[in-house]
């Protein structure tokens, strides 16, 4: 049975039991009152005309006496309040001898009023003689009234004495019934606050204590079973089914997480194997080249140069180094690559010292510099310049590679800043291409907005980095 439907069942039963109580009492209390209203009706209608009698008598004796137009008013006045009494004793009923007395009382207020209303139509018309006697026996008829109004209310009050005693026995009956009723009524409501308390309170006290077990995350968390078929069973079935499903979720993501490191892994060490040997026979060609056009001086340089870069690039990628490593490695290439172009390209360094403890991933400069030669400046025969910026930004250091070649189209800047393009030639010394680098970048410092590219067609490109401040620590691993 649902909640609502307990709720919409035993609550309206209750309240049931409870106007049934009010409305028993409620009657037996009517009952009462109506019998005695009865009582006391009938008693006042004997007395109030017992005493109109004796007022009628008094004003017709003063009318007697005096004659006046006051006293007359007040005799017609009370003679008038009699005869509507007379009325409603007319429809008064009594049995056995009670009957009787009630008939001749019912006789003597008639004979009254027909002896007052001769007696006042002869003093109108100024006849008096005979209406001594006549005044006479109605003083007599009311003092009969008077007394059968007494025997009439002595015989109300002795019927109603049983009628009394058998309505303090029926309000008795009633009390008791609304005692039982009460008890009843009192026993039903603490059960029902019992079962409310054992089917819904206690229950969700159950799953508030569960719920805040799982938001502090213990999953192992047991949630109560509940026998019943109503809402707070569903809702405990509903939380174990979110917490198999959030195991069941978490340990998804777990797998997702190795898997992601394996191919971070992965990844890197097929970049440190991806050494280009076309850069490295182009290299010893330079380096044979100049041999063979001057003396040893320079080509011992360019091997020195060749030998450092090649030292570096076989170093682990999954280690940081500072910002100051890969300008100094920045600077080897750059001397290699001024061996080849010679004064076709210049290679400029704006450097914050203050900049150059930034840790930064193994292999970032070099790539986005080559990229630079390969692309931008390549098959320019004079003038070529690249240039490296590093300067702090709020907090941020920021590192730009600019060239003065062709230019990068909007499309091509456009997919690398969704990550979504790579060159088609790599670079020759490493292999390392944009996107593997921005890869690494967005790796090492957690955050995907990292890259920034300005060109415009024939105007130069320039790539800006801007790397987020942190502790120098190369020490750490970031994979």
């Amino acid at each position: 049975m649902k909640i609502r439907t307990k709720l919409f069942v035993f609550i309206p039963l209750l309240v049931l039991l409870l106007n049934c109580i009010a409305f028993f009492i409620f009657q037996s209390g009517k009952k009462v009152q109506e019998s005695y209203d009865v009582m006391m009706q009938r008693i006042f209608l004997y007395k109030q005309i017992s005493l109109e009698t004796q007022e009628n008598v008094r004003f017709l004796s003063s009318y007697l006496i005096h004659q006046d137009e006051y006293n007359y008013e007040q005799l017609i006045e009370h003679k008038r309040q009699l005869e509507k009494l007379q009325r409603e004793l007319n429809v008064r009923q009594l049995e056995g001898n009670n009957a009787f007395t009630l008939e001749n009382y019912k006789n003597m207020v008639y004979v009254f009023l027909n002896l007052e209303q001769t007696i006042i139509h002869k003093l109108t018309k100024q006849q008096f003689t005979g209406y001594a006697d006549q005044y006479n026996e109605i003083e007599k008829i009311a003092s009969f009234i008077r007394e059968d109004s007494q025997a009439l209310v002595d015989v109300e009050l002795s019927l109603y004495q049983p009628v009394y005693k058998q309505m303090l026995q029926h309000t008795a009956r009633m009390n008791e019934l609304g005692g039982m009723l009460f008890i009843l009524t009192t026993i039903l409501s603490i059960v029902f606050a019992i079962w409310l308390s054992r089917t819904i309170v206690i229950p969700i006290h159950h799953l508030v204590h569960a719920a805040k077990n799982i938001s502090a995350g213990q999953l192992d968390t047991r949630i109560p079973r509940f026998d019943g078929h109503d809402e707070i069973g569903l809702l405990g079935k509903t939380f174990q089914h979110m917490i198999e499903n959030l195991r069941i979720l978490i340990s998804k993501n777990m797998e997702i997480l190795e898997k992601e490191k394996l191919v971070r892994e992965l990844e890197l060490k097929a970049l440190q194997s991806q050494i280009n040997p076309h850069f490295l026979f182009n290299t010893l060609n330079v380096i044979s080249k100049l041999a063979y056009i001057e003396g040893a001086e320079k080509t011992s340089e360019l091997t020195v140069s060749t030998s450092n870069l090649l030292r570096y690039n076989l170093r682990k990628l999954d280690q940081p180094v500072t910002l100051r490593e890969e300008v100094e490695h920045a600077k080897e290439y750059f001397a290699i690559q001024k061996a080849r172009f010679r004064d076709r390209v210049t290679f400029q360094l704006e450097i914050d010292e203050s900049c150059l403890d930034q840790p930064i991933p193994c292999l970032t400069l070099q790539p986005l510099i080559e990229n630079a030669f390969i692309h931008g400046i390549e098959g320019m025969e004079e003038g070529a310049n690249i240039r490296l910026i590093i300067e702090e930004k709020r907090n941020c250091i920021q590192v730009t590679i600019a060239d003065n070649g062709v230019g990068m189209p909007y499309d091509v800047q456009r997919a690398i800043m969704n990550a979504s393009y790579s060159f088609t030639k790599t670079g020759h010394s490493t292999g390392l291409g944009l996107e593997n680098v921005l890869r690494r970048l967005q790796l090492f410092y957690g955050v995907e907005k990292i890259i920034d590219i300005k060109s415009a067609p024939n105007e130069g490109t320039a790539i800006i980095l801007r790397l987020p401040r942190r502790e120098s620590d190369v020490q750490a691993t970031y994979c």
